[in-house]
């Protein structure tokens, strides 16, 4: 059996930019009624295609994106009077936009039957002088079940059913007796042409158009992403998120407020060349899990984009490298998501740590443990604990001591969740790590946590012991308490750390910043982050004294 054909119904509840209109249309000599169905964009008050490709074309256009801007940001006599005063249409051109004129303005409307023909027929004309075009609908029955609307928009060829004019695909003709049941007739209308969306180039407006002085940007990849960074673009006044590509698009509601979702463009990843091609889009926001999210950095600096990373560029060596080679052949930003550097705790500690006011570091202790834990999917495409987790902590001691890798490095876990363990992965790790000034560092990450996030960082000096705690709003330290009386997740946490890295990446797209994060920042911590996942499987510590950056793989392959 072929696959079920879409309804217009399915098409409006899958985009909400859809709906579908009824009209009325009463024959008063045959005393029936028939129920049109349009499938209508609400933002341009034009009839839809009923196909996606042309839907999706239409949801991209700027004129779509114009229409919505305009439906929020004026009152809606405002707005309707935008709409009639847009160029009149040519109907004879291939009718490519509907004259507003032309659409029924209430909720029903009545044909007049034609006395000299068995049909109906009723010719509508804009009140515009120059339209001489007219629009008539006449009925014919294939079958006993099914009947045929054809439209006709020159009055020559009323009598030719072969010359129906291409506009109305998005309509569906209900056919009602005159009594409240309905007769069970359905009604189809021909195919509408490829430009029923707008004419308007995507970009045409350049950088000024209604953002002012904002920086364009757009994310790929919203559902892997963090609630953290959303907030921190939402929040962010000197820049205007115009588009988000993701394909579960049903998840964007609890990603975004509405506010941002009524004036982005969301697409789908099949349609990423919109975004690429368009030339108010300064920068690209990536949250795509790393292997997935790769080429489209790559792709992204090509066009032209600066680009934030949240993720790791790749688990591959030579891809990460490709990656920041192509951004400085592109002279374009590469920002890597790092954040915990950016913590505003983690910042006075680095600046303490410099100054010298804690002496020779000797000891160094953080543990990080996340809550909610993550899902076992996410796991699996993030390559596992230590590429998601204990790898941020490598970056920030590494960062804190001013060295590139330690010399030697140890690790333990173990898979207390049994799909964790079936992936062959550990949900708790401890590592162990000594550096060339002597510091000994020790990182406790775990994905278990059952009350609220547990991030704390010890820096022991010869001169003293700074210590950053859990962080609540009220200032509350439980201990002991049955129930968690702040619970605080990953979220609350780091949001004021991806605020800073998110400010972070917009100095650098105006070329008042060099990315902070380095290409030999980024790959000396995937490689200390692959020795450790190695020594815990192999059991037995790694030397990492005459190591290189070496190795095309970093991630170590399980058997």
């Amino acid at each position: 059996m072929g696959r079920k054909k879409k309804s217009l119904h399915d098409y409006a509840a899958e985009f909400c930019d859809l709906s579908v209109k009824r009209h009325v249309v009463e024959q008063k000599e045959g005393g029936e009624r028939d129920l049109v169905e349009i499938l209508y964009c609400k933002s341009c008050e034009i009839p839809m295609s009923a196909r996606r490709d042309r839907i999706l074309e239409h949801l991209a256009s700027a004129r779509h994106y114009r229409n919505k801007r305009l439906e929020k940001h004026t009152s809606a006599r405002l707005h309707a009077t935008t709409l009639l005063m847009s160029p009149p249409v040519d109907f004879a051109a291939g009718m490519s936009v509907l004259d507003q004129s032309v659409l029924p303005q209430s909720s029903s409307f009545v044909f007049q039957p034609n006395p000299s023909s068995t049909s109906f027929s009723n010719n509508i004309s804009s009140p515009v002088s120059h339209h001489q075009n007219m629009i008539s609908f006449r009925t014919s029955v294939s079958n006993s079940t099914t009947n045929t609307v054809t439209i006709c928009h020159d009055m020559a060829t009323l009598n030719c059913p072969s010359r129906s004019s291409p506009l109305y695909n998005g309509f569906q003709v209900l056919s009602h007796s005159q009594s409240s049941r309905p007769s069970g007739k359905r009604h189809f209308l021909p195919e509408a042409p490829n430009n029923v969306a707008s004419n308007m180039a995507v970009g045409q407006y350049g950088n000024g158009g209604l953002m002012g002085s904002r920086i364009g940007l757009a994310l790929f990849g919203a559902c892997s992403g963090n609630r953290a960074l959303f907030k921190s673009i939402e929040e962010e006044s000197d820049c205007c998120l115009l588009y988000i590509v993701e394909d579960c698009i049903q998840d964007l509601e609890c990603s975004f407020s509405t506010d941002i979702l009524a004036n982005t463009r969301v697409l789908r990843g099949q349609d990423a060349d919109i975004v690429l091609n368009d030339e108010r889009v300064s920068g690209i926001i990536i949250c795509s899990l790393a292997e997935e999210g790769s080429e489209i950095v790559l792709d992204a600096l090509r066009a032209g984009k600066g680009v934030f990373c949240e993720k790791l560029l790749s688990l591959d060596k030579q891809m990460a490298e490709s990656c920041f080679d192509e951004a400085a052949r592109c002279g374009q930003p590469l920002v890597c998501g790092l954040y915990k550097r950016f913590d505003p705790a983690v910042q006075f500690l680095y600046k303490k740590v410099h100054n010298k006011a804690l002496g020779r570091i000797q000891r160094i202790v953080s543990v990080s443990r996340t809550f909610p834990s993550p899902s076992l999917s996410y796991i699996k495409k993030a390559g596992g604990i230590f590429y998601d987790g204990v790898v941020h902590d490598l970056d920030t001691v590494c960062w804190l001591l001013g060295e590139n890798a330690p010399d030697t490095i140890f690790s333990l876990g173990h898979a207390f969740c049994q799909d964790i363990a079936a992936l062959k992965d550990a949900d708790t790790v401890s590592v162990s790590m000594k550096f060339a000034s002597g510091a000994i560092v020790t990182l406790d990450v775990s994905q278990h946590c059952t009350r609220s996030i547990d991030q704390r960082l010890e820096v022991h000096g010869s001169e003293g012991t700074l210590r950053m705690d859990n962080q609540s709003a009220l200032g509350i330290t439980e201990q002991g308490t049955p129930r968690p009386v702040c619970s605080q997740l990953h979220y609350d946490r780091y949001k004021d750390a991806y605020r800073d890295l998110m400010k972070h990446f917009l100095k650098t797209l105006k070329g008042k910043e060099e990315p902070f994060i380095t290409k030999e920042n980024f790959l000396w911590t995937i490689q200390v982050a692959a020795a450790a996942e190695q020594s815990w499987r192999n059991g037995s510590a790694v030397d990492l004294r005459n190591e290189a950056l070496d190795g095309t793989v970093i991630k170590t392959e399980v058997p």
